[in-house]
């Protein structure tokens, strides 16, 4: 048996307007003042604005799961993340990600659900995005073996993403991204320009395509310069990655004088080691890192580095995933121009 638990209810707190209400101020149907709520379909121009006139001056708010069901959306978009949560919460990448997002969507009623795609749960990522709990989504730091590119291809989900895809074609999925190979190349040249002779670099993860692309452009550079490009350590854009891979580095090639680092994170790390080994930093090696985000400027010394503009990125694929759900055709890739920020470290 269940004790009947009273109810308390404010009578100083009038009762929510109802959609009946609404119908009635504006003279019209429930069911053409559901429509004209949802979107307006097959309302004509003064039933909408009665509508309208009715919900502002009644204060009413739909019912966002009622709303649903007459618009089959559900107003929201998923950020889709697939790394370790460890990463995603200690990252600048994924704030300035997260910024440039809201902000692309602060004009419209979508919310952004975060979605963290951890190793070998693309599958599980990927029903959940076809089951209807979003109505599109927007993938940052995507891995070739994630193979996400290629399943939100097939399931016909709306999407875009940041960074350049790595499984599927690339005609065939819309992304944003900055030039990762000028972008190498520019620090490399850098370098170079100092006077640098034996220039290592500590690159990303071999199955980014950041990581493929900033690799390429150093190479470009260093073998253009006829210099020797056998000076390459990986790392996964982590600061702890830096640290071990800027050891292995040193131990490796002890006589570099400068390192192209191919984030900013990494290169924190990387400066950690230097100092320990006594290096003087950019007297006795120089220093490059990539993405310009917050830790370049409060390192010791502060980072020349790479911009990679990741609010602008976050801001452009936000919209075009709008675009997208409002019916508008594909969109070529677009791609940010690289640009470096001079600073003590080279």
């Amino acid at each position: 048996m269940v004790d009947n638990i009273p109810v308390h209810v404010d009578p100083a707190r009038p009762p929510a307007p109802t959609l009946e209400q609404v119908a009635e101020r504006a003279g019209v149907s429930r069911s053409t003042a559901s429509r004209a709520i949802n979107g307006g379909l097959r309302v004509s121009p003064e039933a909408l604005a009665s509508v309208e006139a009715a919900v502002a001056d009644l204060g009413y708010t739909p019912n966002r799961a009622a709303r649903s069901l007459v618009t089959k959306r559900t107003d929201s978009i998923a950020l889709v993340v697939p790394e370790p949560d460890e990463r995603v919460l200690s990252d600048p990448f994924f704030a300035g990600t997260l910024n440039g997002l809201s902000t692309s969507l602060a004009d419209s009623d979508m919310q952004v659900v975060l979605v963290i795609a951890r190793p070998g749960e693309s599958e599980r990522t990927v029903r959940y995005l076809r089951n209807g709990h979003v109505d599109g989504a927007i993938v940052v730091s995507h891995h070739a073996n994630d193979e996400l590119d290629r399943a939100l291809q097939l399931s016909h989900v709306p999407n875009v993403f940041v960074g350049r895809p790595l499984s599927a074609d690339e005609r065939d999925v819309q992304y944003v991204d900055t030039d990762n190979v000028e972008g190498g190349r520019l620090a490399t040249q850098h370098l170079i320009d100092r006077g640098c002779t034996r220039i290592a670099t500590i690159a990303g993860p071999a199955d980014m395509s950041a990581g493929i692309d900033r690799l390429t452009g150093w190479r470009n550079a260093i073998r253009a310069a006829g210099m020797s490009d056998d000076a390459v350590v990986h790392g996964d854009f982590t600061m702890a990655s830096g640290t071990i891979a800027a050891r292995e580095l040193l131990a490796r090639y002890p006589d570099v004088d400068a390192i192209f680092i191919a984030s900013d994170l990494m290169a924190a790390g990387a400066l950690s080691v230097l100092a320990e080994h006594g290096k003087e930093v950019p007297r006795d090696v120089a220093v490059v890192g990539y993405d310009n985000l917050g830790v370049a400027a409060s390192t010791t010394p502060p980072l020349t580095s790479v911009i990679q503009p990741v609010v602008a990125m976050a801001r452009a694929a936000g919209a075009r995933l709008l675009d997208q759900l409002n019916g508008a055709p594909p969109s070529p890739p677009l791609i940010f121009a690289p640009e470096l920020v001079i600073r003590a470290s080279a």
